[in-house]
Formats: structure tokens, sequence, C-alpha cells
């Protein structure tokens, strides 16, 4: 509660003898002022009470606490071999560049077109950090095979995901934000938004993990697989976070004091097995707060 009320209840005029319009006037002028006074401090009071009913996080995600947000990175790689790789559907490491870089937006198959419309992804909304680490966006119109340059220039990507699509409901080929050969993002086949465990903190805001889940699949099920939350920043040193060891199953981490990630760093999961052929999944829940809040 931060409601302080200092109001006290008024003096109210002394009755004379005889009736006195203009008195009576005053008196109920002083009342109205009151209990207006009342009804507005009950209903601060009701929608405080209101507001302590809807969980913190619930609050968040609905957009009503001011430079706080809240979402969750989650990523699949389908092939983990005994080499570490991301959490994404490629395979090897999400790049770590030291320069921004316009981005090739394409598909592998031509029904990903937004001019002239094809059956799958026509456009695709692609958001991430430049080279000073703020936020940048775009709307791309897909053209199937030939590549799309984005306008700006992007150090990493955060967000990559269909808009708008054809009757096939998808994106039928994949879709990939490369500078030259290197990768940066990608959209799976018919996945419609990017599977990528990795997520850069934009200059002046703070991340904190609450929670993350790891799972790994593998037809033997006797091999193990070791997993690992790896943060990353401008020094170009990779840090151990956390480190699972699973073996067919999932492992949930809950970090009771939340996992820090200053502006301008990032988080990723990697993972590598004992033996080729490994499914892994992986994600972590993100409270996003605005340095200063």
């Amino acid at each position: 509660m931060t409601l302080i009320k200092n109001f006290v209840a008024p003096a109210l005029p002394l009755p004379g003898r005889d009736y006195d319009d203009r008195q009576q006037r005053e008196l109920l002028r002083a009342l109205r002022l009151y209990f207006n006074q009342l009804d507005q401090y009950l209903n601060e009071i009701s929608n405080e009470v209101n507001d302590m009913q809807v969980p913190f996080y619930t609050r968040v995600a609905q957009g009503l606490v001011p430079g706080y947000s809240s979402f969750s990175v989650f990523g699949y790689n389908p092939d983990v071999d005994q080499t570490e790789e991301s959490v994404w559907p490629d395979g090897g490491l999400v790049p770590h560049p030291t320069v921004a870089s316009q981005l090739t937006i394409v598909s592998t198959s031509t029904d990903d077109d937004g001019s002239p419309a094809g059956i799958g992804a026509r456009t695709v909304y692609i958001e991430g950090v430049d080279g000073n680490y703020n936020v940048i966006s775009q709307t791309i119109t897909m053209n199937g095979t030939t590549g799309v340059t984005t306008t700006g220039s992007y150090l990493y990507v955060n967000k990559f995901y269909v808009v708008t699509v054809g009757s096939h409901g998808s994106n039928v080929g994949e879709i990939t934000a490369k500078v030259g050969t290197t990768l940066y993002d990608i959209i799976a086949t018919g996945y419609n938004t990017r599977t990528t465990a990795h997520y850069c903190v934009p200059a002046g805001y703070t991340a904190y993990l609450s929670e993350g889940i790891f799972t790994a699949g593998q037809n033997s099920g006797t091999t193990g697989v070791t997993g690992y939350l790896k943060q990353h920043g401008p020094d170009g040193i990779l840090r151990v976070g956390a480190v699972v060891a699973i073996n067919n199953g999932s492992v949930q981490y809950d970090f009771v004091n939340p996992y820090v990630v200053p502006e301008k760093n990032c988080i990723g999961a990697t993972a590598i097995g004992s033996a080729n052929n490994n499914l892994i999944s992986a994600y972590f829940n993100i409270l996003l707060v605005q340095n200063g809040i």
C-alpha cells in the first residue's frame, strides 16, 4: 500500500437560531467535498487491493508495470552430436560478432513469397540489437529463394517470426537470416518462429532469469548429454552460468536468486552428447527491467 491521505473531517458551520439558506448551502458544500474525498480514497484502496490479488508476473505480462516486461526464450535442436552445439535448429554455435551487419533474409522454398503472394510465409518480423546494443526491428516481405537485405545492421537477433502467411499456414521452407554464409538465426520449416535458445540484453536494461528447463532424448536411452547456460559479454568471454547432466529426460533449474544478465550481455543454451543423434530442447524465463526503475 502506498496510499497516504492527510485530510480530516471538515469544520462544519454552527447552526444559527433561525434557518439560514446561505448557511445551509455552506454546510452541504463542506459535506460534499468531504465525502468526495472519501469516495476517491476508497476507490484507490479498492484498486490497490485488486492489484495485490493479481500476481506480479501477470501484471508485468499485461503491461501494467512500467519499465518491466517478461517473456520466454526457447530453442530446439533435433540432432546434437559429440561436438558442442547451440540449442537451435541448425547445429553449430550461435555466432558472437563484434560488428553489426545487414542481414539477408531468404527461404529454401519459392512458396515463401510476399509478392507475388505464395502459399507459405509472406512477411516476417525480425528484431535484435545494433552495434550499440539498441533495439532495432523490421518487417520483411519475403521473396522466396531470393534474398532480401535488412535496412538496419544487426549484432544479434532476438526475435524472428512469420507475420503473414498463405494457405499453407506456415513457412514452407527454412527461412534464414545470414551475413554471407554465417547464420545469425533461423525459422525451421513449419515452425513460423525461431526456436533459438539465445537472447541478447539491449542497452539500458537488465535481464533476470528465474527458471528454465533443459530436455534431452535419444533412441538408445543409454548415453548422456551435458547442457550449458552460457553468458557472453562485450569482453568476448563465455562464462558458464549453469550446467546440467541428463539422460533421456528433463532437468528444471530454479534460480531462487535470479540469474542476472547485465545490459549488452547475451545468454544462451548449448549442449554436447556423449554419443550422436540427441534431441535437445531448452527454455528460460526472463524478466527484463529498464535500468533506473
